[in-house]
């Protein structure tokens, strides 16, 4: 497979940015406000679901699937965690990045203005490497993705909701009382025992 010439890229002009920037107004409704979706670039501050190193490899394994753009990407990885867990541009481009930096894909051309990736003999070679831990990332997608099935919408959902709120109710103040802490954290434990035991 020919890989065209990539041009000079750098973060702030990446020339599939402004590609995905298109998209990003009509589907802003997909991002960031799903319960366990990933906001890191937009101020969020929830918790990554993969370190880089790890969604290098899921990228890889993606792309090696078929050839892929960024905005390919990002639903790809939506639609495998069932819709928890949606990459920002400002995480799957830089991972991009990279991986061209290393040689693992490069661009080919595609129908539209996008360019896909597909992956190269070397890339390959790592996912051969790293074959058990692509397995174990791709199982992770597919474990958020069960978890989303079986408590978006119900009564669980619904539970956690409650708790996040009563929570936050009895904590908020400046003054919450040290005893009062420790017994929401002991009653919250012996939940988590008692869940771990059903």
């Amino acid at each position: 497979m020919d890989f065209t010439h990539r041009s000079h890229r750098n973060h702030r002009g990446h020339p599939h940015s402004r590609e995905f920037a298109q998209h990003r107004s009509r589907d802003s409704h997909h991002f960031g406000h799903e319960w366990g979706r990933e906001r890191g670039e937009r101020g969020g501050g929830r918790r990554r679901v993969f370190d880089s190193g790890d969604l290098r490899l899921v990228l890889l394994k993606l792309i090696a699937d078929q050839p892929r753009h960024g905005y390919d990407l990002i639903r790809a990885i939506e639609e495998a965690s069932g819709g928890s867990y949606v990459p920002s541009p400002g995480v799957i481009y830089p991972a991009l990045s990279m991986l061209q930096d290393l040689g693992h894909i490069g661009e080919v051309a595609s129908e539209g203005a996008r360019k896909a990736f597909a992956v190269t003999e070397t890339g390959k070679a790592d996912l051969a490497v790293n074959a058990d831990k692509v397995e174990s990332q791709m199982a992770r997608l597919a474990a958020i993705a069960t978890m989303r099935e079986r408590t978006d919408g119900g009564p669980v959902r619904r539970a956690m909701e409650n708790l996040k709120l009563a929570l936050r109710g009895r904590l908020g103040g400046s003054e919450s009382d040290q005893a009062i802490v420790h017994d929401i954290a002991a009653i919250l434990d012996e939940a988590a025992q008692r869940i771990e035991r059903l």
